[in-house]
């Protein structure tokens, strides 16, 4: 049986967690990440029989790497813990990389629902998205945080962004490093809770300037 260990970035997501842990597929395990949360996510997360880790310092990437450096499965995915993604659909995001037909793979969002994907956040994605499709010479629709690839050669690409700019450091660096990336669709429904990144006009500024730092720094 193919086993997978799931990083789940939290930070005060008590409401979904028990929903998102419940749609793990057999021999997925999470690894829950508590970014400092005050609305007791650690202990529901616990309950829900997840692997829970801490880390102090915050922000997106910092929960991420704290959550990979965890990890000990083969493979490793990644996604949120509001509920947003389905994570029944991971074995999509997963296969290829378990086939050995793709080194990274990307969850590309389809929209499902109102308010799933405010219209700034999504302008966002699109304009940051080409930057780093010509960046990385890869063509990539979506920058989404559901996406898996090996632990090993992933600990190995040396990210070291720490905030909103993670997910485009580990693109380019797969890149660079001539990994085969991929992406496939992934629904994207309506969080649970109020969103704390780009669900706010605020949220998605910070995340655009952490990716352009990322750009200039790596490309």
């Amino acid at each position: 049986m193919i086993r997978v260990d799931v990083v789940l970035p939290c930070l005060d997501e008590a409401a979904a967690l028990p929903d998102v842990l419940a749609r793990l597929p057999e021999g997925y395990r999470a690894i829950v990440v508590d970014n400092g949360s005050s609305d007791g996510s650690a202990e529901v997360a616990a309950e829900a029989g997840a692997t829970v880790i801490h880390e102090a310092r915050r922000g997106y990437g910092a929960a991420v790497h704290a959550g990979l450096a965890a990890a000990e499965a083969p493979i490793v995915a990644f996604a949120d813990a509001d509920a947003s993604f389905d994570l029944g659909q991971l074995p999509d995001v997963v296969g290829p990389v378990a086939r050995g037909e793709r080194d990274l793979m990307l969850g590309s969002r389809v929209m499902q629902g109102r308010g799933a994907w405010p219209w700034h956040a999504r302008v966002a994605n699109r304009y940051l998205a080409r930057r780093i499709s010509a960046a990385a010479h890869v063509p990539l629709s979506d920058l989404g945080p559901m996406r898996a690839a090996n632990r090993v050669p992933l600990l190995e690409l040396g990210v070291r962004d720490r905030r909103s700019g993670y997910p485009l450091e580990t693109v380019l660096r797969a890149a660079a490093a001539g990994w085969r990336i991929g992406e496939t669709p992934v629904l994207y429904r309506p969080r649970v809770g109020v969103s704390k990144v780009t669900g706010t006009v605020r949220g998605t500024a910070t995340a655009i300037s952490d990716m352009s730092r990322v750009l200039r720094e790596v490309s």
